[in-house]
């Protein structure tokens, strides 16, 4: 193995460690959110491998228990995941060397700590070993922690009260991963926009309301970075 590869593997796990310490109970909650619905054993595996994004996942659940169609559950998470596209397209350059496989791999494990931790070191480094070592050790770290954390809920769900509803282990999932990352104001904001606007339009049908809570963060989010931008540069 490539002594630069090594480096970049420690260097990267050293990165994520420290802010990994949520992901397991996360990983559990969904897991337990997912046999909640009424998913199998298999089925609940079969969907954290194969979709790993937990914010997709979580958001795909209500509907699926509620019975919403297809076209909706799929629509539901590719507005969820559309944020993927722009973090992929920001660290394209540090993968340019790679060979498809690696491209479409690297693609499949990023998730939003990943990409917030590792891409600055990414983009500026430039032994290309390196910087596969140091994206490759932390970001297949954190598929395995997840899948054991799914694991564990998912067949941890039959010791659970049955009157424990999907919602409730669906708002702790939520909780778990939004309040460390509104850190900032145009974050916090965004985050009281959304969850204020879901919760009002609850009743709406085939959960529209999510639909418009998540239009309504992102616009609430973009705003308030344009406008601290602003206040930033006067």
């Amino acid at each position: 193995m490539d002594p630069a590869f090594r480096q970049g593997a420690r260097e990267g796990l050293r990165t994520v460690l420290p802010f990994s310490v949520g992901t397991l109970p996360w990983a559990i909650v969904t897991g337990l959110a997912m046999r909640s619905t009424g998913l199998s054993e298999l089925e609940s595996m079969g969907m954290s491998v194969l979709v790993f994004a937990a914010t997709a996942q979580l958001g795909a659940l209500p509907l699926i228990a509620s019975g919403a169609p297809l076209w909706l559950i799929f629509l539901t998470g590719l507005v969820l995941n559309l944020r993927f596209l722009i973090f992929s397209a920001s660290i394209a350059p540090a993968f340019h060397d790679r060979p498809w496989a690696q491209r479409l791999a690297s693609s499949y494990l990023l998730t939003d700590s990943a990409f917030t931790l590792l891409s600055p070191r990414l983009l500026t480094t430039p032994d290309p070993q390196w910087r596969w070592g140091y994206y490759l050790a932390p970001v297949l770290y954190g598929w395995l922690l997840w899948q054991a954390g799914v694991l564990i809920g998912v067949f941890g769900a039959e010791i659970l009260p049955r009157n424990w509803s999907l919602e409730f282990m669906a708002t702790i999932a939520l909780m778990v991963m939004l309040v460390p990352m509104a850190r900032t104001r145009p974050m916090l904001l965004a985050a009281l926009a959304g969850g204020l606007t879901a919760v009002l339009l609850r009743d709406l049908p085939l959960r529209l309301g999510l639909f418009a809570g998540i239009a309504a963060g992102i616009a609430t989010g973009f705003a308030a970075e344009h406008w601290q931008t602003r206040g930033e540069h006067k």
